[in-house]
């Protein structure tokens, strides 16, 4: 499947990404923007995204997204890093209004909901399954930029466990490319505004530890949101926090959405497949990272996540083998 070119036979594009853009999404689908803008300059393209965080706005074409659908025709809509049409909302008419669709991601709840859809489960990143795509000759350094911060931030900055030798490999061609990969790494991954250390702390200070310290949880309420001035965008390094916890395999980070009403982020670090948990609840993800939105009280929604924790050690009778 040449991807490309299937692009390549499109005079109207639109491109977008799943609710709540991260790294990887923001990463991806501006990605496949500048490609296009440099190599298929006959292509009128654009990209739809929820309004990204301010730490991606290094990246070339940040100040041209749009954020919010246009009634318009497109001969074709590419989805990336989205495993499901319910997650672009936003901008399903945009998706629905094209002649033809196109899904390239990397998650494994995927349902291939596009005509066309390149999803690749063993892959660290959709940036990663993107960059499979180009030809590498036409790849620039705001190309680059782009691949590298979604290869970051879904890799945990290579730490995760979807990394693999491809990924690194991939990464180090972007480097070559003479991007500034360490102020990248800095300032869109671990650089934090005070606020955001604030409620960290307070995350951290009220979390609790159960199954024998093997768990870990935290919430904020929107009472706490509303205090500290913070969005949901802004509450990314407390799941990666906790889940950093000495003796811990599963961190569970929910924050309110609305009156009971939460999203939930589940990381494992060798036992849990938490993607099978997300995908209980609707949700989806990666067998060590993974993500869903529930209804109910905090505590509801933990003893139900902490019930199928424990049907999964006790399915492989590794209670006492962590």
């Amino acid at each position: 499947m040449n991807i490309i070119e299937e692009i390549g036979h499109a005079k109207v594009i639109g491109i977008t990404g799943h609710i709540r853009p991260d790294g990887d999404c923001v990463g991806s689908t501006l990605g496949l923007y500048n490609y296009i803008r440099k190599n298929l300059p006959e292509c009128q393209v654009t990209v739809y995204l929820e309004k990204p965080s301010d730490e991606f706005n290094y990246l070339s074409g940040i100040n041209d997204i749009k954020y919010e659908a246009e009634d318009k025709h497109f001969d074709l809509f590419v989805v990336l890093d989205c495993s499901s049409m319910d997650r672009i909302e936003p901008f399903m008419s945009c998706f629905e209004n094209a002649d033809r669709t196109i899904c390239i991601d990397h998650h494994i709840s995927n349902n291939s909901f596009a005509d066309v859809n390149l999803v690749e489960p063993q892959s660290s990143s959709a940036c990663e399954v993107l960059y499979t795509t180009f030809d590498e000759n036409k790849v620039d350094k705001n190309v680059a930029e782009c691949i590298y911060t979604g290869i970051i931030h879904d890799t945990g900055v290579f730490k995760y466990s979807c990394t693999s030798r491809r990924t690194m490999d991939i990464a180090g061609k972007m480097m070559e490319m003479g991007i500034d990969y360490s102020d990248i790494i800095d300032n869109s991954f671990y650089k934090k505004s005070y606020i955001q250390n604030q409620i960290l702390g307070r995350a951290l200070l009220e979390s609790v530890l159960f199954y024998d310290g093997k768990c870990i949880f935290s919430s904020v309420s929107i009472e706490e949101m509303n205090f500290y001035g913070v969005t949901g965008k802004e509450l990314g390094g407390v799941i990666e926090q906790l889940r950093l916890t000495d003796g811990v395999e599963v961190a569970i980070f929910l924050y309110e959405t609305d009156k009971n009403e939460y999203k939930v982020s589940l990381r494992s670090k060798k036992k849990i497949d938490v993607a099978r948990i997300a995908a209980d609840f609707g949700g989806g993800g990666h067998v060590r990272a993974a993500g869903f939105s529930a209804k109910g009280n905090v505590h509801s929604i933990v003893n139900k996540i902490g019930e199928m924790i424990e049907q999964q050690y006790n399915e492989d009778n590794a209670l006492t083998a962590f």
